[in-house]
């Protein structure tokens, strides 16, 4: 039976007092958020935000808010040690950066959906010698020319997965 640090009735101290090597209170503010089984948990936290801050601030919080408050200080010492200029907000701005890629090339996959329905449009209506946009919708005809414009090659497609750029997601800034 494992109860905030403390196992079967005996006092285990909690990863915090266990590396500020002092005696784990009954009450100690820091047992059920830094059990004694995640010691780097409170390691980079401490190391980030030093343990007298992280006292004050789960103190000043409502007990229902702590847990997520240790969540946010565990996340960001975690991208803080991973990048001391940064921390999260570079992280952020790489995601941010890779939507916007995403985006764009989704973009370029719509565009060249509607080129090739618009040229399986024109070939099977291509053969009365008009032009092959007079008998299309005029929606249809704005959303050919605008694919033309991004697809100049009819046989060389512009989308390719080689673009995308993936990084390490097996390497999560909630653990260190």
């Amino acid at each position: 039976m494992k109860d905030n640090g403390r196992k079967n009735g005996t006092l285990s101290p909690c990863a915090a007092c266990k590396l500020l090597r002092r005696r784990c209170a009954p009450d100690c503010v820091f047992a059920p958020y830094f059990p004694a089984d995640e010691p780097q948990k409170f390691a980079s936290v401490h190391k980030v935000f030093g343990a007298s801050n992280v006292n004050k601030m789960l103190q000043e919080l409502p007990e229902h808010q702590r847990s997520d408050a240790v969540s946010s200080m565990v996340y960001e010492a975690n991208a803080r040690v991973r990048d001391p200029v940064y921390g999260c907000v570079g992280a952020i701005s790489s995601l941010q950066q890779q939507i916007d890629s995403l985006q764009t090339q989704l973009a370029l996959a719509q565009a060249e959906v509607v080129h090739m329905k618009m040229r399986q449009v024109v070939s099977t209506t291509g053969s009365g010698g008009t032009s092959s946009t007079q008998n299309l919708p005029p929606t249809a005809a704005a959303a050919a020319a605008a694919s033309s414009k991004f697809m100049p090659s009819q046989s060389k497609s512009f989308f390719c997965m080689d673009m995308v750029d993936q990084p390490n997601i097996s390497e999560s800034l909630w653990s260190y």
